[in-house]
């Protein structure tokens, strides 16, 4: 039986990606009514989610409604970080990270689609840099960085998920995608771009205060 693996599926995945975002806009929205304690529940529950879309990838896809249940929590997790740079160094950084991470994705985006190159081949190496970087990130619960490691380890990530970016657009430029395929491809594609927005917002979080 013939099963579609073309690029056309890509608006699609687009699309979904798209309101995935805005589903989870709503998410920081609502955040704002959301008590204190139950923050880091909804962070559990966030991360379990994401654990059972990585490990469940390969033998069922998510679903639609899996997807955006889970964009909406992250939109939810991710209010104390905005508020608290809205409260440090105003608004004009959050919409300045905002914008600048818009352009970082949707250059990356369009590089990999026109690229003849194949970047597939990144899989394993930016696993390992997303595994440091948890790494550090624990290792920065117990032993804070200074603003030049936290500078650091930031750019860092935004060299790391500009790398996702190219590798998932390349991957579903070369591979195709699956009709079913769809929901998974957005949440990968919304990782990459919130990932990508926390890490310019610390560096534009850690300059502005430096002024």
């Amino acid at each position: 039986m013939y099963t579609q693996t073309s690029t056309e599926f890509l608006p699609s995945v687009l699309r979904t990606f798209a309101l995935s975002l805005a589903i989870a806009f709503l998410g920081t929205m609502a955040g704002v009514f959301v008590p204190p304690s139950l923050f880091m529940p909804l962070a559990i529950l966030e991360f379990v989610m994401l654990l059972v879309a990585f490990f469940f990838r390969k033998k069922k896809a998510i679903s639609y409604s899996f997807l955006y249940i889970f964009t909406f929590i992250s939109g939810v997790t991710l209010y104390p970080i905005v508020s608290y740079y809205l409260a440090t160094v105003g608004a004009n950084v959050v919409v300045m990270a905002f914008a600048s991470t818009t352009v970082v994705f949707t250059g990356v985006a369009i590089y990999a689609t026109k690229s003849k190159h194949n970047f597939s081949f990144l899989g394993g190496f930016l696993l390992a840099a997303l595994l440091a970087l948890v790494a550090i990130s624990i290792f920065n619960i117990f032993f804070p960085l200074g603003s030049t490691g936290m500078l650091a380890y930031s750019f860092i990530g935004v060299l790391v998920f500009s790398g996702y970016v190219l590798f998932d657009f390349s991957r579903m430029k070369h591979y195709g995608v699956r009709a079913e395929d769809v929901p998974l491809m957005a949440l990968n594609l919304y990782l990459d771009f919130i990932n990508l927005f926390i890490s310019i917002l610390r560096i534009l979080g850690i300059v502005s205060s430096k002024d």
